[in-house]
């Protein structure tokens, strides 16, 4: 099967402008790819030409991308390691001739090889996070892999500091390759609802006034252990009979999980109690309806659910893993939990049911971190400057703009 191009209206194929091509598994809901539409959308049009690469296919999440100038490859990679993958990925980035290759976690690195050999002048790399099969970086086979393909790999991009040093210290990326760069929020989409009030919820009848509404966004996968957010709620509510029925559950999100959510539910006689909707493209709103957002994730980079919750000016209880600790402060904008442990979870589940107060101002601390450290703008220019720098460092052709006064991110 030939690789597949979805080509929009004013699509630009040929010009002057560096043509960036990002490189990922797959185009679809997640935090990855969330972070992917929204760093393509605000880029300065007419800096960059971008095209997206995806080693399997895409979905309708592709319309998130606003900007008529970017396409969308589909190779449709099988499972498991396919030459004739990499002949593809070659042929098609020798047809693109980008002056940047930008792959993505550990799925779509391989693809530096292909960008050797077809001459892409700018190779960077990004980790993102880690999967249910490696949820500690120890993976043997994993760190092989990485470590085979450093040479061809000009620049790393870390989302947290526990990956940067993940991809130096293991590894062994020299620092003057590494940088660090958290995701950023978009405050005009996600912002706390006016009054100070929890926003309703597009169910009738689930939640009212009196509700404690708790809820979760992301794919039920196994690395985002959804079961024990189900299983935490059915503590909770045991913990607390007194108010078991103002208790709400909310997980926004599909994947192969679900079937185990909705049994452990139904096993506690909770499943009335719960709204599972699937994935969801109004995200924003979902999120100004809850009272406390949970991450129960075995495993995570930087979080964009974290901050979109911050900025909707929810507190966060997650899991101590990864990133996490970075972005919660412990009594300050949430709680943090042990991974796996669903009375650890169901514990600081109930501090947020019996406080009120202590909720609402971990909420508004939320915020304000969001404010101070995590804005959308701050993100994009990081990313920007990277980009120019390594052209500019491996004689590439910067954007006009920027011409001057560009330094050095890595050689």
């Amino acid at each position: 099967m030939n690789a597949v191009t979805d080509l929009r209206p004013g699509d630009t194929m040929q010009g002057d402008i560096p043509l960036i091509a990002h490189v990922i598994y797959r185009l679809d809901y997640g935090g990855l790819e969330n972070g992917l539409v929204n760093l393509l959308n605000n880029l300065p049009v007419g800096e960059f030409r971008h095209t997206v690469i995806c080693l399997t296919d895409y979905t309708e999440f592709r319309d998130r991308i606003v900007r008529p100038d970017v396409t969308v490859h589909a190779i449709h990679k099988p499972p498991g390691n396919s030459l004739t993958t990499h002949v593809r990925i070659y042929r098609l980035l020798r047809e693109l001739r980008p002056a940047i290759v930008h792959s993505r976690n550990l799925a779509a690195l391989e693809c530096q090889v292909a960008a050797a050999m077809a001459g892409v002048p700018v190779r960077i790399h990004s980790e993102h996070g880690r999967d249910a099969n490696d949820v500690d970086g120890s993976n043997w086979k994993y760190l092989a892999e990485r470590r085979a393909i450093r040479p061809f790999v000009h620049h790393y991009i870390a989302l947290s500091r526990d990956l940067e040093r993940y991809l130096r210290d293991r590894i062994g990326v020299d620092s003057a390759r590494l940088s660090q760069i958290y995701n950023g929020v978009d405050l005009t989409r996600f912002h706390p609802q006016p009054g100070g009030r929890r926003g309703p919820l597009p169910v009738a009848g689930f939640a009212d006034d009196q509700s404690i509404v708790i809820g979760t966004v992301g794919r039920m996968d196994a690395v985002k252990d959804p079961v024990n957010l189900a299983e935490a709620f059915a503590r909770l509510a045991q913990m607390i009979p007194e108010a078991r029925a103002r208790l709400r559950l909310v997980m926004i999100g599909d994947g192969a999980q679900r079937p185990a959510v909705e049994a452990c539910l139904e096993r506690h006689g909770l499943r009335d109690q719960a709204w599972l909707p699937g994935a969801r493209d109004d995200v924003p709103a979902m999120l100004r309806a809850l009272d406390v957002f949970v991450l129960p994730s075995l495993s995570e980079g930087i979080s964009n659910t974290i901050l979109e919750a911050m900025a909707s000016g929810v507190p966060v209880v997650a899991t101590d893993v990864g990133g996490n600790p970075e972005l919660v402060a412990e009594g300050e904008t949430g709680a943090l939990v042990p991974r796996s442990d669903p009375d650890a979870l169901a514990r600081a589940l109930l501090d947020q049911v019996r406080q009120p107060a202590v909720r609402l101002a971990q909420g508004r601390r939320a915020l304000q971190v969001i404010q101070e450290r995590f804005g959308l703008p701050v993100m994009v220019a990081r990313y920007a400057s990277i980009y120019c720098d390594m052209l500019a460092a491996r004689g590439g052709q910067v954007p006009r703009g920027r011409r001057s006064g560009v330094g050095t991110a890595g050689t």
